[in-house]
């Protein structure tokens, strides 16, 4: 059985919970700080949230071993939930969805309890305890629980939770997939458009000083580049459905770090520049999913890393495996996130300093496009402050 739980770090942990409430903070900050309570407090080896929401429940919360959890979702029966009202996301399921992440994770070493505000089900808490030789006993489970009432508690306040706010109708869900559909095509035409117009213009300009073999090469690099736009556009139009979204390609098994390495040199010069690949395995095994989206979701997290960093920075790709998914992540050394805006920036059309007065350019679509892909394949997508200063965004795709 796991070691009894330290009341005294419990009731500290509560007065420092409540003094945060009490001063106006009762945003995803301060869920974060009641996870790493319940961790603490019964030494777990990681402890998790996951919030539920209209149609699946994500993990927005999480430390220690859970960690790589994060940004994941959480589907019920049938892949939805029928009423939030009451918890249709077995506990059981959450657990497993933590203890994937873990190595040798087991459900018996998982405990999970219920958060209610109200008479809605705003989520579950959950900790992991490793091999600590038995079950949790009945303390473990009354620690969670009350640790479980004071997260229904802030969610009650309505201040700042939940994370991703109400279901939306039909017709938002429609908007959503028009403007999933904008975002693709708008990335999928830019680099061949770029390269024809730059290349156009060169001609123009210096038609006299390139001479007969540099004319020539640069009218073959246009007449390349429009068969492949005419390419492009087809595929796009192919794959728009009548309601605006977005088909996929067939997935399958590809080469993640193959993959990253191509849609690196689709990027501007200047953004190639600043990319430093970090650690790359060979052998890495393949991914399953959609290689083309590789391109999309690179290009929108390492423009997004060199938009919130200094020019002269580096931003750095590396990649890794687990037992069952395979991880590629992008960080940079720039001004960060705070925690409270890392589930906020994949909404639609949110930026971070959106309010100041010369907020950074940009639609807020690029960070919501990327999840929705990675999702499509089943994969997830996280992001979380670098230490030392920066981001780093993470996505894990299925193993093949």
């Amino acid at each position: 059985m796991p070691a009894r739980p330290d009341y005294a770090a419990l009731t500290r942990g509560q007065i420092a919970v409540l003094d945060r409430v009490n001063s106006g903070d009762t945003g995803l900050s301060v869920l974060q700080q009641i996870v790493r309570l319940a961790g603490e407090t019964l030494g777990a080896r990681g402890a998790g949230f996951a919030e539920y929401a209209e149609g699946h429940g994500r993990i927005i919360a999480a430390t220690g071993v859970c960690e790589p959890a994060i940004g994941r979702r959480v589907d019920g029966p049938d892949n939805r939930l029928l009423d939030r009202r009451t918890l249709l996301v077995p506990l059981d399921s959450v657990n497993d969805e933590f203890a994937r992440q873990i190595e040798g994770g087991d459900l018996r070493h998982m405990l999970g309890a219920r958060c209610e505000a109200g008479e809605t089900m705003a989520g579950s808490l959950h900790v992991y305890f490793g091999d600590t030789g038995g079950e949790p006993g009945p303390e473990h489970h009354a620690v969670l629980e009350l640790l479980a009432g004071l997260i229904g508690w802030l969610y009650s306040l309505r201040s700042g939770l939940p994370v991703h706010g109400e279901p939306a109708p039909e017709q938002a869900r429609r908007q959503a997939d028009r403007d999933l559909w904008v975002a693709v095509t708008s990335h999928e035409l830019r680099t061949p458009v770029t390269v024809i117009k730059g290349y156009a213009d060169t001609l123009t300009n210096h038609w006299d000083t390139l001479g007969e073999p540099g004319r020539r090469e640069a009218v073959r690099v246009i007449g390349t580049r429009a068969g492949e736009l005419a390419r492009l556009v087809d595929r796009l139009l192919s794959a728009a459905s009548e309601d605006g979204s977005v088909g996929a390609s067939p997935a399958g098994p590809f080469d993640l770090a193959e993959a990253l390495r191509a849609a690196a040199e689709e990027l501007p010069a200047a953004l190639r520049q600043r990319i430093h690949f970090g650690e790359l395995p060979a052998g890495l095994p393949k991914a399953y999913g959609n290689r083309d989206s590789i391109a999309t979701i690179l290009t929108e997290l390492v423009t997004n890393a060199e938009k919130y960093s200094a020019p002269d920075s580096v931003v750095e790709v590396c990649a890794g495996t687990d037992d069952d998914t395979l991880r590629f992540r992008v960080s940079d050394r720039g001004v960060g996130i705070a925690p409270e805006h890392v589930e906020r920036a994949f909404e639609r059309y949110w930026q971070a300093g959106a309010g100041e007065q010369h907020p950074h350019p940009g639609a807020g679509l690029g960070l919501y496009l990327v999840r929705r892909l990675v999702e499509r394949q089943h994969g997830w997508v996280s992001l979380r402050p670098r230490e030392g200063g920066g981001t780093v965004a993470e996505v894990r795709l299925p193993r093949a």
